[in-house]
């Protein structure tokens, strides 16, 4: 039988099982998954990451009011004062995380001998798009996931489900059109992500972990799931932005789209003003999203090969080119197109 953990210290516990002798513990700032036989493990967690065996996985939020220059200097002493709320002194591996742990997300499916369960904290203020130019100055929001597979994957298959959960991860945040801190491009994770994929060896032998086969798909639909539902319950922010919002999110604040266009003959504008304008125009504020939507593919040179010359295409249109100050506006070609007209129909 599983051994209970130690419930030492003040706070309430919550316990579920995800297989026999296996079960998901929390307390206070801590996620734990315990098993009384050692797991097979591969993660990038900060404490005892890599490829190991170990009988617990933690994922360890920062506490509110905790020294950020503290966390730094040693974080393996809030590793271990941590690991002890739930009576963890070896055997186990360790990820850190800014969000709230209470705020987690499991996602659990079965499938014909064997099963997953994600446990996932998720927190994206600080999305990055890997591959980017970045300056990390601070770091905000961190999303850590636990893919638990009760069956018996090899080494390679525990890899690939490791990239598979990655992918879904940056799917999620795909759905919610989270956008790099950086660039403004669409992010793919935050700048301290953490994954650890963690089998019991037993059941079911599974060789392929990518996604169309049977295991990945299992993680990749609970990975995708429970980043989502983290993600809301820490930042709900992400499921009620604006049009004004996400534009901010590409570097394209209300003040810099009015102080461009304002460079352009005829569509002089204040920031106050602007936003009036869009208040009650929902038409304009769609096309404002779809133009961004356009300048992403323009600034990747994706543009669909049936439209070549969209600059030609916007002279037909609207000879915007000949206005005075038309170049000089530092804002993406469709952005400003959509603004200037926008700006003179009011």
């Amino acid at each position: 039988m599983l051994a209970t953990p130690k419930n030492s210290g003040t706070g309430s516990l919550e316990q579920i099982d995800l297989a026999d002798n296996v079960r998901l513990i929390i307390k206070e700032n801590v996620l734990a998954v315990f098993c009384d036989s050692a797991l097979k493990t591969v993660s990038s967690a900060y404490f005892n990451g890599g490829t190991r065996q170990v009988k617990t996985l933690l994922n360890i939020g920062v506490p509110e009011g905790y020294n950020d220059r503290s966390l730094h200097l040693d974080p393996l002493e809030l590793i271990t004062s941590s690991a002890a709320k739930v009576g963890v002194t070896e055997d186990y591996l360790a990820m850190v995380t800014a969000a709230k742990i209470k705020n987690y997300s499991l996602v659990t499916k079965k499938a014909d001998g064997f099963s997953v369960s994600i446990a996932a904290t998720a927190g994206c203020q600080h999305g990055e798009s890997s591959g980017e130019e970045m300056d990390v100055r601070e770091i905000t929001g961190t999303i850590n996931i636990i893919v638990f597979i009760d069956g018996d994957p090899t080494d390679s298959c525990m890899v690939a489900s490791l990239i598979t959960a990655t992918e879904a991860k940056s799917a999620a945040l795909r759905d919610f059109d989270v956008r790099s801190r950086y660039t403004g491009d669409s992010a793919t994770g935050s700048v301290t992500d953490s994954v650890t994929v963690a089998s019991t060896g037993k059941g079911k032998n599974l060789i392929l972990g990518g996604p169309a086969s049977k295991l990945g798909k299992l993680v990749g639909s609970c990975t995708r799931q429970a980043v989502s539902e983290a993600l809301l319950k820490q930042e709900p922010f992400w499921g009620t932005r604006t049009v004004l919002d996400r534009l901010k999110e590409r570097h394209l604040p209300i003040e810099k789209l009015a102080t461009e266009v304002s460079k352009i003959e005829g569509t002089e504008v204040s920031a106050e003003k602007l936003a009036e304008i869009l208040k009650n125009n929902p038409p304009a504020l769609t096309s404002l999203l779809a133009a961004a939507k356009m300048d992403d593919d323009y600034k990747k040179n994706l543009l669909p090969t049936g439209f070549q010359n969209w600059a030609q295409m916007a002279d037909t249109l609207e000879d915007y080119k000949k206005l005075q100050g038309y170049n000089a506006a530092e804002l993406p070609p469709f952005i400003r197109n959509v603004l200037i007209r926008i700006v003179r129909a009011a």
